[in-house]
């Protein structure tokens, strides 16, 4: 059997060493159109930062590969992928058939449609051809804008500080990290990352970006004119599904997968970024494992695994300050309960739905979030102790494993 994997990101890699290491009968191709070995999409910032050099970007060298019989088909797009005749075109004219083809071509970074977005100098942030065009560019510049507050943009304008730019991050929405913090969270995120020397213009948007040639400044709704040498544009993203759509597959804003990640044609599957499921698509790595595993067990025979969605949770680092977000943050309908503490740059939030933790912010800190998630996995009602959870001296982890719990003093 013949496996071909389009895409060699975090799912289309995943799946490809699963599937190799279940069944070594099964050959198994990874295709990119990108010149280089997998690498973990998060270091871009890394790279950005000056942390991390271009050859230590690849997550495995080329002999891990080659251990496990993958067989690797770099800088070669697919062109087109033919369902009825289980074969698919290569942009070289080659074509290779397929007894199970693997969609895992992942996203692109959408620019929205303004003016000068063309000009030489904007760029964007999501392949290791754009992490390298921008550390070029940081050299020749002293003023950049990023136009977006979210959590690559806050990561991306943070790595550039070490270029000694003056950085000013542009948000449309009225606070930063909107999907994965409330109004308060957002605010003391906000102060910690202009005691670092960034800049922020938050609810105002950018209409147009100027300059003869190339990129000197930008223009808000309001009037205002910031400098830009350089202007980073992270505006999220959309799923690729070009080849998916041309080959007559079922696609929504992504391609349609059912819990066993197959796409509407058979013996096709997809995972990661370009996958949607019923109506979701997260754009987060835990998803993307989750549905490569899934798919790699299918295609092996393992059809009893099936995909279940997750409960959103984002945990890492945003420019070096610790945030974990779980869940239903910013809960619109009536029946929640919110509980907050807030102190020295921390702040931590948990929002309760019948007495249970359905959703959480812990921002600058590490320490609680493990007991989070086991209280929201086992459902724990916790309204006994709504008022102490983040008090000092409560603990946390007791109450999720069920063991005695004490009222901290007050």
């Amino acid at each position: 059997m013949r496996v071909i994997s389009v895409g060699n990101g975090v799912a289309g890699t995943t799946a490809a060493r699963l599937i190799a290491e279940r069944d070594q009968g099964v050959e198994v191709v990874l295709c990119s159109d990108e010149p280089y070995l997998y690498y973990p999409r998060p270091r871009l910032i890394d790279l950005v930062g000056c942390q991390v050099s271009p050859e230590q970007m690849p997550q495995f060298p080329p002999e891990w590969y080659a251990q496990r019989g993958i067989t690797l088909r770099l800088n070669c797009r697919v062109e087109a992928v033919y369902p009825e005749a289980r074969r698919v075109l290569f942009q070289n004219g080659e074509e290779m058939t397929y007894d199970r083809l693997m969609l895992a071509t992942g996203a692109r970074a959408w620019v929205p449609p303004i003016s000068g977005a063309d000009l030489p100098g904007v760029y964007t942030l999501r392949t290791l051809a754009d992490g390298l065009a921008l550390c070029q560019a940081a050299h020749q510049a002293k003023h950049a804008v990023v136009l977006g507050g979210g959590l690559l943009g806050l990561d991306a304008s943070s790595a550039l500080l070490a270029h000694g730019l003056e950085i000013t991050v542009v948000e449309v929405m009225p606070r930063l990290l909107p999907r994965q913090l409330d109004a308060e969270g957002a605010a003391v995120l906000q102060a910690r990352l202009e005691a670092r020397g960034l800049r922020f213009a938050i609810g105002e948007g950018c209409v147009a970006i100027e300059g003869d040639g190339r990129v000197r400044q930008i223009v808000l709704q309001s009037g205002r004119v910031l400098p830009a040498e350089m202007v980073v544009i992270s505006a999220g993203v959309r799923a690729n599904t070009a080849l998916a759509q041309a080959a007559g597959l079922a696609c929504g804003r992504g391609v349609v997968v059912d819990d066993r990640m197959q796409t509407s044609a058979p013996d096709i599957y997809a995972a990661g970024d370009v996958a949607e499921f019923r109506g979701v698509m997260w754009g987060i790595i835990p998803a993307a494992l989750a549905q490569a595993r899934v798919a790699a067990a299918q295609i092996v025979g393992e059809s009893e695994v099936r995909y279940e969605e997750i409960v959103p949770s984002t945990t890492l680092k945003v420019s070096g300050i610790d945030l974990t977000s779980i869940g239903e943050v910013n809960p619109e309908r009536p029946g929640f309960e919110e509980v907050r503490f807030s102190q020295d740059g921390v702040y931590k939030k948990a929002v309760l739905r019948e007495g249970r933790i359905v959703g959480a912010i812990i921002l600058g800190d590490r320490a609680e979030v493990r007991a989070i998630n086991q209280l929201i996995a086992k459902g724990v009602d916790v309204s006994p102790y709504a008022e102490d959870l983040f008090r000092p001296g409560f603990d946390l982890m007791a109450l999720a494993q069920g063991s005695a719990v004490l009222r901290p003093r007050v």
